[in-house]
């Protein structure tokens, strides 16, 4: 369809005679070893180097290589002078920039804008090693070392920052983060094809200023580029009654033409099929200026609107924004990788573990995903709190089954430690693997941000009988001896195969399974782009009835996320009383992460809708919880078993005219005040003092199984890290990465994940359990 050169067929550069390196080198000594007297490429990272197909830095360094050039790596250096940013010496090319595996002020900010002490991807998950915006430090310090090297934006946090975008942080509208952080070119999305062809390019000696037509980057002009049609986006419309203005003027429409004589009539209608009215390879979208959207948050939703319409890389067209007297010029979408393609990404010679340098630090995001194996990359799942679909793109790029069962052998023979278990066989969902549309002439030219909202396309193919596949010949392999399924699954795509939630069920749980149905009320579902409740029930029948023909037990742990925009207090009251019902107990919740360029963060700054057609004038406004003391609210609704909340959720409930759920009844939510001076023991009514004491014979029944696990607070626990994205994998490249709110690459929410990441805490059952059901035996430690 489009004449690309595939990133494995570009002849080597000459320095390929070096062969391959061990690691890549990251001190001048480690160079000597390798006999290079310099650089040819620089990769400055905020990450620890981990040379494994998870992290960032060894994807593209390792590709680097693959082309011929010397890479090297300056991994979380210190950023106070340029001093560090010299070590390696000048690069013969470029200096790569990348933030890391997840945004910068995600990694150091919670949800609540509070410090965090702690970083996965850092040696002994100590925080504090990289800087907040560490796209503009490292950019601003490379500059200083070497003037006119130059400089190449790339990864999650520059990626979803290359327009104008909303700053939780600042609060603000900034601009892009090529203007702030001065770079020459910006590179979003996974960003293979336009860094290898950019390489290449530098290397035979062109300009980088000269670089303004290679899909999948973003560059800084004086002018408007010459040979192209600029469409002008950058007001709202205004509908005339005199002329037809479709409800998206970006996609295809079909018309009736009529007139008012004729409507009365049952004649027959002419149809009038609308083509795409401009071509996308000559034809660019002006969004608003920065300037303009700085003052002007309606305006703000239109430019989001405009951006998630032309993200499709077949017929989505080029962007470009005015900066002050610059023009932001933001090129199509990258091709999508071929399954040649990301075979020959995913075969590169990783090491599978940590620099030598680190010696016996842990390093916890590693040590997550060191037995894992990543499928493909990409989500057509559209979540408008998920940032995947703008970073990897919405078409699933997918290895080959016979790449993946490589992997799983190579982590056997180079992972140590290794058990035999794999972690997780998955990606940015675990159930998409070779799912897409049927119809190639459709996909190339639809617009929508979901095929699966608000209900699954006709034109999708939902079969899931290659991950089936999949999953049967990973068990087969020798030193293999189980295989988990730990990215979340999109149950409402699973309910659409019977056969694969058998296969799952029975074969890929180690006693949990996290999905995310994220809410229970429709209003906040819709504007999430999420399914309603009865899909959730549908799975869990399912999912229940495998199990028991599996002869194990086995739970659902669900997400959920407080203060999305559309959430309403009675939303998360309704949601609490939902939790109440089912006898769940979230742990560690965290409110909704407005993380840059998704549908939900627009929602957040401009309360309106831009899922539709925005307006100044009668427009869909959106509740949105802002202030400290609602978000607080939504969080402790979460918590309702906490007594820490219980004072705010008993205001909140007067308030509302909903008295009648404080008390002790069945059907009340938080105890009367008296309750509160009571201590735990007493509230348990265990303990020296709190305990009704008196013999007892146990009668038969009274516990389900063993004794020990009858405890009837089971808790559902979740980490207050930035989920996705992240439980979510660390990546850059195909693994979620804060990218979903939160993260990643990822989720900020993970609300509803077990604590100790799913494992039962000693005897007591840690998942979303029906109180007293627990298992008979103490559940096996993942």
């Amino acid at each position: 369809m489009h004449n690309v050169t595939p990133i494995n067929q570009y002849p080597k550069f000459w320095a390929e005679c070096y062969g391959t390196a061990p690691f890549l080198p990251t001190s001048r000594k480690e160079m000597e070893q390798l006999g290079w007297d310099s650089c040819d490429i620089i990769i400055v990272t905020g990450d620890a180097y981990v040379d494994h197909p998870s992290f960032g830095m060894a994807i593209i360094g390792r590709l680097l290589e693959s082309q011929g050039f010397r890479v090297g790596i300056i991994a979380q250096p210190k950023w106070d002078n340029k001093d560090a940013f010299m070590k390696l010496g000048k690069p013969n090319l470029f200096f790569g920039i990348t933030a890391g595996n997840m945004d910068s002020m995600i990694n150091r900010y919670t949800s609540d804008k509070k410090l965090r002490h702690d970083d996965a991807y850092t040696p002994n998950n100590e925080g504090g090693k990289r800087p907040d915006r560490a796209v503009l430090v490292y950019s601003q310090r490379c500059r200083e070392a070497f003037k006119d090297t130059p400089i190449v934006l790339g990864g999650i946090e520059a990626s979803l920052r290359r327009l104008a975008h909303y700053d939780y942080w600042s609060d603000k509208v900034r601009r892009s983060v090529l203007f702030d952080a001065k770079g020459d070119i910006l590179l979003f999305g996974n960003a293979e094809r336009a860094l290898v062809e950019v390489a290449h390019r530098l290397a035979n000696g062109e300009d980088v200023k000269t670089m303004t037509n290679i899909r999948g980057t973003a560059v800084n002009l004086p002018a408007e580029p010459e040979g192209f049609k600029i469409i002008d986006s950058s007001r709202i419309e205004k509908p005339s009654q005199a002329v037809f203005v479709p409800q998206n003027p970006y996609e295809t429409e079909e018309q009736c033409e009529s007139n008012k004589a004729d409507a009365k009539e049952d004649k027959p209608q002419v149809i009038t099929v609308r083509p795409s009215r401009h071509d996308a390879k000559t034809t660019a979208v002006r969004l608003p200026p920065f300037e303009k959207l700085n003052n002007d948050r309606i305006l703000y939703a239109h430019a989001s609107r405009v951006m998630h319409l032309e993200t499709n890389p077949y017929s989505g067209r080029a962007l470009i924004q005015r900066h002050g007297d610059r023009e932001l010029w933001v090129n199509q979408a990258p091709i999508p990788l071929t399954t040649e393609e990301m075979d020959f990404v995913f075969d590169l010679p990783f090491a599978r573990v940590p620099h030598p340098m680190y010696g016996k630090a842990k390093i916890p995001a590693y040590d997550m995903i060191k037995t894992s194996v990543n499928i493909m990359r990409g989500c057509f799942g559209g979540c408008s709190f998920c940032s995947i679909t703008e970073h990897e793109g919405r078409i699933i790029q997918n290895r080959s089954k016979e790449s993946i069962l490589n992997e799983l052998e190579e982590i056997r023979d180079k992972v140590p430690g290794f058990t035999g278990t794999i972690s997780d066989l998955g990606g940015p969902t675990a159930n998409m693997y070779r799912l897409g549309c049927s119809v190639p002439k459709a996909e190339a030219t639809c617009r929508r941000p979901s095929c699966v909202f608000p209900k699954i396309c006709e034109k999708l193919n939902t079969d899931h009988k290659h991950t089936i596949d999949l999953y049967r010949e990973a068990r087969k392999v020798k030193g293999v001896k189980k295989v988990l399924i730990a990215s979340g699954v999109r149950y409402d795509l699973a309910i659409e195969s019977p056969e694969y939630v058998r296969e799952l069920v029975t074969h890929h749980v180690g006693g949990y399974l996290k999905i995310a149905p994220e809410h229970t009320e429709k209003g906040p579902l819709d504007l999430m782009m999420k399914p309603g409740m009865g899909t959730y029930d549908r799975f869990k029948s399912m999912f229940e009835k495998y199990s028991q023909e599996a002869g194990k037990k086995q739970y659902l742990i669900p997400y959920f996320i407080s203060a999305h925009p559309g959430t309403e207090d009675e939303d998360m009251l309704n949601l609490a009383l939902w939790l109440k019902k089912n006898n769940f107990e979230c742990d560690q919740v965290q409110n909704f992460y407005p993380s840059p360029m998704c549908n939900a963060t627009s929602m957040y700054y401009s309360e309106t809708n831009p899922l539709k057609r925005v307006k100044y004038k009668k427009r869909e406004d959106v509740p949105v919880a802002k202030g400290e003391r609602q978000r607080r609210l939504h969080k402790a609704l979460l918590r309702y078993h906490d007594p820490k909340n219980w004072k705010l959720i008993r205001e909140a409930l007067i308030n509302m005219g909903k008295k009648h759920l404080i008390g002790d009844k069945p059907n009340c939510l938080v105890p009367e005040e008296d309750l509160d001076a009571q201590t735990p023991a007493e509230r348990r009514q265990t303990g020296r003092h709190g305990a009704k004491r008196f013999a007892t014979k146990h009668t038969k029944g009274q516990f389900d199984g063993d004794p020990r696990t009858s405890n009837n607070n089971h808790r559902n626990g979740n980490s207050n890290r930035n989920g996705n994205a992240h439980s979510e994998k660390p990546t850059s490249s195909g693994k979620k990465n804060g990218v979903r709110n939160g993260y990643s690459n990822g989720k900020p929410n993970n609300n509803g994940k077990p604590s100790n990441n799913g494992k039962p805490n000693g005897n007591k059952p840690s998942a979303n359990k029906p109180s007293g059901s627990g298992p008979k035996r103490k559940p096996k430690h993942r």
